[in-house]
């Protein structure tokens, strides 16, 4: 689904959500599972820079994508930040507690779940 390439702000604020260590398999997201695996790094992980820096780098790549997608005359948004938007840190830990409540889409792909969560947030007036 060509909308399903919104993304979400990241952070550079990680909140730890798994006992495990993030590997270089997690960065190949394949899932959401992965990406949260990824943006879930403690600053105490070795792999916490090159995490964060990825994190970033989907969430921001994927949204700066979107923007471009619905900002012809015919774009239609799905998702309508507030003014002002969330703060980096802010979302990435409202994306995270989602993810806790709704481990039914941590096999999804990473893009296909934070649509689903972005929408389900910021919703657009119809």
């Amino acid at each position: 689904m060509h909308r399903n390439l919104l993304a979400l702000i990241f952070v550079a604020s990680m909140v730890p959500l798994a006992a495990e260590a993030v590997d270089s398999e997690n960065f190949r997201v394949r899932s959401t599972a992965d990406l949260v695996e990824i943006c879930s790094v403690p600053p105490s992980d070795a792999m916490y820079a090159a995490a964060t820096g990825f994190c970033h780098g989907y969430g921001v790549g994927a949204f700066h994508y979107d923007q471009a997608s619905v900002s012809g005359p015919g774009g239609k948004p799905f998702v309508c930040l507030h003014n002002p938007p969330p703060s980096r840190t802010e979302a990435i830990e409202a994306f995270l507690l989602w993810t806790r409540e709704n481990p039914q889409y941590m096999g999804e792909p990473a893009v296909e779940t934070l649509f689903r969560w972005l929408v389900a947030k910021w919703p657009c007036p119809k």
